[in-house]
């Protein structure tokens, strides 16, 4: 059992959290040394730990986000324990530093959380959490369709059966594929099961995002949705996704930071007088980083407002509907200027992708 604190002070607690247990470092005011405990990690172990901390509005809990969720910050925040969730990436890493254990782990997070140079992660509300959720699986269904359509028609061209009609996966591809027929009965069977695992994937797919429509116009993103998929090259399901990966864009203070967070800037290597940039960093939200890229391969068509983007524009105001433009017209003459000069075009879409997230996160703090 640990003392109780002063009533001047806050004791500062940081978790170390596995599916299988929680190790804790407790920092009780005046202490320059942590007590580390060990405890599982269900509702009524927690609850004797937290009751060891004496008065819950003294006591400032932190963890680092990870696959257990925000499910641990919620159950303290109902026993009015203050608890913050720290980006992993964020976390100072001592020089020279090269044992990490769990106990390490829980006590250097009390210290850092004490001296407030953590950085918390932003931490969405359970009906944001739950669509989140939604558009992840949407999107995990995306990536099985591309890799089941790769091996389908790898699987063919080892067999010398391809299609020079046109573009894959169009009406006219499917039929020809509908006609593909192999003479040996292995053959026949392993083409039969490549089709009905795309199939299956499509289906499932299908199903989601008809699930995910009900979201498009209620619930907590219902007005960024409208925002967003004004925008050439953001779909509605599209929109919901960024939406919902974002939660609240004013965290953000400018368009830098908000692209950083999608690791969409360039990485920096500079020295003295010497200054050179290489590739993205990579290092932030991949569903946004991926979303975003998709998009910006829409510019490389001259400015345009078809059907398809006006019947998005529908919900969306007159100011928005300008904005939207304005970075239309932006966009594509930046994409057609770097097309001329550089020779690979992911770099060019890469590039244009970072300006769209800087115009979406301008748009949505407007």
């Amino acid at each position: 059992m640990f003392h109780h604190q002063s009533q001047s002070g806050t004791t500062f607690v940081g978790l170390d959290v596995h599916k299988s247990s929680i190790t804790s470092a407790v920092l009780v005011p005046g202490a320059d040394t942590a007590v580390v405990d060990r405890f599982f990690p269900d509702e009524p172990s927690i609850r004797r730990f937290v009751s060891g901390l004496g008065d819950p509005g003294a006591v400032s809990v932190c963890y680092e986000a990870g696959p257990t969720g925000y499910s641990l910050a919620r159950l303290l925040g109902g026993w009015g324990v203050a608890c913050e969730v720290i980006a992993p990436s964020l976390i100072p890493v001592a020089a020279g530093a090269r044992v990490k254990t769990d106990r390490r782990d829980a006590r250097r997070l009390a210290e850092l959380h004490r001296a407030g140079q953590l950085t918390a992660v932003r931490m969405p509300t359970e009906a944001e959490e739950a669509i989140r959720d939604l558009c992840r699986t949407r999107s995990d269904l995306v990536t099985d369709r591309v890799r089941a359509r790769h091996r389908l028609v790898k699987f063919l061209l080892r067999h010398n059966v391809v299609f020079r009609d046109g573009v894959h996966w169009t009406m006219r591809h499917e039929a020809w594929l509908a006609k593909v027929t192999f003479s040996d009965e292995a053959l026949t069977r392993t083409y039969a099961r490549y089709r009905s695992v795309l199939s299956g994937i499509e289906v499932e797919l299908a199903a989601v995002e008809a699930d995910l429509k009900c979201y498009l116009d209620q619930g907590p993103f219902a007005e960024a949705v409208a925002r967003l998929a004004a925008y050439r090259g953001v779909t509605e399901l599209g929109a919901l996704s960024l939406a919902a990966e974002v939660g609240d864009w004013a965290r953000f203070p400018r368009a830098s930071s908000f692209m950083g967070f999608c690791g969409l800037t360039p990485a920096e290597y500079s020295s003295g007088d010497r200054t050179r940039r290489g590739r993205i960093t990579k290092t932030g939200n991949v569903h946004l980083r991926t979303a975003l890229v998709e998009s910006a391969w829409s510019y490389q068509h001259r400015p345009a407002a078809g059907a398809v983007i006006r019947r998005r524009q529908a919900r969306a105001t007159d100011e928005t509907i300008a904005r939207a433009w304005k970075a239309q017209v932006h966009l594509t003459a930046k994409f057609r200027r770097l097309a001329a000069t550089k020779s690979s075009r992911n770099v060019v879409v890469t590039a244009v992708a970072r300006e769209l997230a800087g115009f979406l996160w301008a748009e949505m703090v407007a």
